[in-house]
């Protein structure tokens, strides 16, 4: 299969990370079109080139248009970008499949774990398609959407079985900001990138409570070794984890006032319930809606996640942020390599 340097890229989705990417593709010399779930969302980034409700005030490249026709999206495309919410993709691709060209790499910018399933999306996508690996890939990192559509310097990676294809997929996202390091550790990008959203909340959830650094960055490092528990008993390869689609985009998610699953567990913390929260934003925190599949993945292959379970608890609303604190540290000690 020949992936050329340049060419027509669909984005199926139109929300932060979608645009940004989009302008991470245009920027590298493709033609750019984004799919937009509700019409007036791709007629107003058409006619005033910004995507006000996800990127207020970033002006989108010439060659990024926009539809709400998918077919019009995905005629001609050789790459096609998936950018919806986890758990709306398998609803998503069933209709979008038939018009998804035969020999086009589908790329999953997606970091969640399908409820009731357990699967990763690069699963649900196979699932779906019927399409091979040679025509799956993933990107992750520390991207934050913000960022990337200003241009800032990042790095991420781009995960593909097939060697080729990632090194051709990389050439396409490699602007003059955004550069791609290649993986073909598929697994292990999707699991770093769904986990770090779960470890995110809880980091978020002691910034709510009032703790400072020492508190927050015990929390990140006994998420990562959660992380990397998990990930290797599935058969990822740990240096991934302690790369960019790991640690890197662990960091990030878990620092920035930026990241939506850091913001939710800060209110969490602070005592909001999750309906609440949900009520009062159109932006989709991944983790509150991956923690208990990824926990569930987890005591399914007999592996001890103390972070996603507490999580998890909080989330439903079983559990407040203060006794998931408390249930950590009350924990029976042992040697942290254990």
């Amino acid at each position: 299969m020949s992936t050329p340097t340049h060419g027509k890229v669909a984005v199926l989705g139109a929300g932060s990370w979608g645009t940004a990417f989009s302008i991470v593709l245009a920027d590298a010399g493709n033609d750019v079109t984004i799919w937009a779930r509700r019409e007036e969302v791709a007629a107003r980034i058409n006619a005033e080139r910004e995507n006000s409700d996800y990127l207020h005030g970033i002006q989108l490249p010439p060659a990024v248009g926009a539809t709400h026709d998918v077919e019009q999206a995905l005629e001609g495309a050789d790459v096609v970008v998936l950018a919806t919410p986890s758990q709306t993709l398998r609803a998503n691709l069933e209709d979008w499949a038939p018009s998804i060209p035969s020999d086009a790499v589908m790329v999953s910018l997606m970091k969640g774990v399908e409820l009731g399933t357990l699967n990763r999306m690069s699963e649900v996508i196979h699932q779906v398609t019927g399409a091979g690996p040679e025509r799956i890939a993933v990107v992750s990192g520390p991207n934050l959407a913000k960022e990337i559509a200003r241009r800032e310097p990042a790095a991420s990676v781009v995960a593909c079985a097939d060697e080729d294809v990632a090194r051709r997929l990389q050439l396409r996202c490699h602007s003059p900001a955004f550069r791609p390091y290649t993986s073909n550790d598929v697994l292990g990008c999707e699991l770093g990138g769904a986990y770090k959203n779960v470890v995110a909340l809880s980091v978020g959830m002691a910034v709510g409570l009032g703790f400072g650094d020492n508190t927050t960055a015990s929390v990140i490092t006994r998420g990562l070794a959660e992380t990397a528990r998990l990930a290797m008993k599935l058969g990822a390869n740990p240096l991934t984890l302690m790369g960019l689609a790991g640690l890197g985009d662990l960091v990030a998610t878990c620092s920035s006032p930026l990241s939506r699953n850091r913001t939710f567990g800060e209110r969490l913390g602070r005592g909001q319930t999750t309906e609440e929260i949900y009520a009062s934003t159109r932006q989709v925190a991944e983790g509150a809606k991956s923690c208990s599949s990824l926990r569930a993945l987890a005591e399914q292959s007999g592996v001890d996640v103390p972070v996603a379970v507490c999580v998890d608890e909080v989330v439903a609303g079983r559990m407040t942020a203060q006794e998931m604190m408390d249930a950590m540290l009350s924990r029976e000690t042992k040697a942290e390599t254990e």
